[in-house]
């Protein structure tokens, strides 16, 4: 009786462990999937609802807000989760505000970097937006290589790639250049 046991407890046993493997030779196994973490692992700091102020010898450039900063390298470079920047002329006054999905701020070079659906709204009326944007705060230049659409009130920019400065007065395109803009035909 106790060797029946056993049996039943073997055959039980290599039934499961058969029912388990894959059929046949060359099938696959079934991976489980992972999922992804939230918040990585190996952020030095979490913070929700960061500021950063941007400033230059003592005089603040502009305010940096994010709704998620993971900080690495001992501070120095934060990865940046909804992104909104206030700029300000060297008086003090508001001068544009920058929108993005995520960004990089790298306070060793004062470079900001930032990706998705970035938007520069100045408030003499100007308008950029890129999927990608650099704020190169000790050049005082903004830059990308990827596409483009400068919006001014009386004409349009499109192109790959540019240089300028903050302000967008003294603009640059590399590639791929157009532009639009209205022109009065004079009626006799």
């Amino acid at each position: 009786m106790r060797w029946r046991v056993y049996a039943l407890g073997v055959a039980a046993s290599l039934l499961l462990t058969a029912a388990a493997c894959p059929k046949g030779p060359g099938a696959t196994k079934v991976k489980a999937k992972s999922t992804k973490t939230v918040i990585p692992d190996s952020a030095d700091q979490i913070i929700f609802g960061g500021r950063i102020y941007l400033t230059d010898q003592g005089v603040s450039k502009g305010v940096l807000l994010a709704d998620t900063v993971l900080t690495y390298d001992d501070g120095t470079r934060m990865e940046l989760r909804r992104v909104h920047v206030t700029f300000f002329t060297s008086v003090g006054l508001k001068d544009g505000v920058l929108t993005s999905q995520a960004g990089t701020y790298n306070s060793r070079l004062a470079r900001l970097d930032t990706r998705g659906d970035v938007i520069v709204v100045r408030n003499d009326g100007k308008r950029l937006s890129s999927p990608q944007l650099v704020y190169d705060q000790v050049r005082n230049q903004i830059f990308t290589d990827s596409a483009f659409v400068l919006n001014e009130p009386s004409r349009t920019f499109t192109g790959l790639g540019f240089e300028s400065d903050p302000q967008l007065t003294r603009f640059r395109c590399i590639r791929n250049c157009k532009g639009l803009a209205p022109v009065k035909i004079p009626t006799k």
